[in-house]
């Protein structure tokens, strides 16, 4: 068998049926199922590359998500991970610029330049600039909003646990990774740097700005410093600046994603939560670590 085909149903609105698993394993010739996590996720062998699409389109309107992936070197050693709208809920610039009365306006911007119709440094500097002026109590005041994503801890501990590297890489802003690393115990972080004056914003971010291309470096980086083959990492974004990393990362997943970055990545998650990238690793959910 080549590949491994794992279901992951989204446990706020579905169970993962026994009659689900037939169906896929029927459809897809393949062997004998796994349960990782009763009604939530489950695996099974498959001779070749799987039609998903197939699947998918036989599944219907199921919340229930398909990931294939090779049966060799499944647990990764390192794990980069986007931030906004991946490992945290929402985007905080949008929420940022709630402050300053013009979400709107931004979130616009952020919409696009995440689907990649707008060069992100020139979207960033354009929505930063927006932000002149702004007291920094507004930062404060937007990190108690951040909520983080259902399964972000297990993902992270676990992978931790188990000895592999966790890094937080973002093309926000190191005043929410850095808080965001501490409270998921991420062992580094990268993001940009918003210039104040030490009362309120200036309206300007440092240079140079960590985009599409700062992120797969970032891999690349990572992976060397620490003797990681490329096929041992896990990367996961949701924007058109994490495709590159997603391409090049040995498991790559659109978590959420815009279309552009759905359509492209070789995995995604539309329906799930963050286990899902553990149960695509082989874990089962009494493997899971949450601190």
């Amino acid at each position: 068998m080549s590949h491994i085909l794992i279901l992951v149903a989204d446990r706020t609105s579905a169970s993962l049926t026994q009659a689900q698993i037939d169906l896929a394993r029927e459809l897809l010739s393949g062997g004998p199922a796994t349960i990782l996590a009763d009604g939530e996720a489950a695996e099974f062998a498959v001779a070749g590359p799987p039609d998903l699409d197939l699947l998918r389109s036989a599944l219907g309107d199921a919340a229930i998500d398909a990931i294939a992936v090779k049966p060799r070197g499944r647990r990764k050693a390192l794990l980069i991970a986007d931030m906004d709208s991946t490992i945290i809920t929402g985007e905080t610039l949008d929420e940022l610029a709630d402050f300053a009365g013009i979400k709107d306006r931004i979130a616009a911007i952020t919409v696009r330049a995440m689907n990649g119709e707008l060069d992100f440094k020139d979207a960033l500097r354009e929505r930063v600039a927006m932000l002149q002026g702004l007291p920094l109590a507004a930062l404060e005041a937007t990190w108690e909003r951040v909520r983080l994503t259902e399964g972000a801890r297990e993902l992270v501990a676990t992978m931790r646990a188990r000895g592999a590297l966790t890094a937080l890489v973002s093309g926000g802003f190191t005043f929410f990774t850095q808080r965001v690393a501490d409270r998921l115990g991420f062992a580094l972080h990268r993001a940009n740097v918003l210039l104040d004056d030490g009362a309120v914003l200036l309206g300007q971010v440092a240079e140079p700005i960590l985009d599409r291309e700062a992120k797969l470096l970032a891999l690349n980086e990572l992976a060397a410093e620490r003797g990681i083959k490329l096929s041992a990492t896990l990367a996961v974004g949701d924007g058109a600046n994490d495709l590159d990393m997603l391409r090049h990362a040995g498991l790559g997943v659109a978590f959420h994603a815009k279309p552009i970055v759905a359509a492209e990545a070789r995995a995604r998650v539309d329906h799930g939560n963050l286990r899902a990238l553990l149960f695509a690793q082989g874990y089962r959910a009494e493997d899971f670590v949450t601190e």
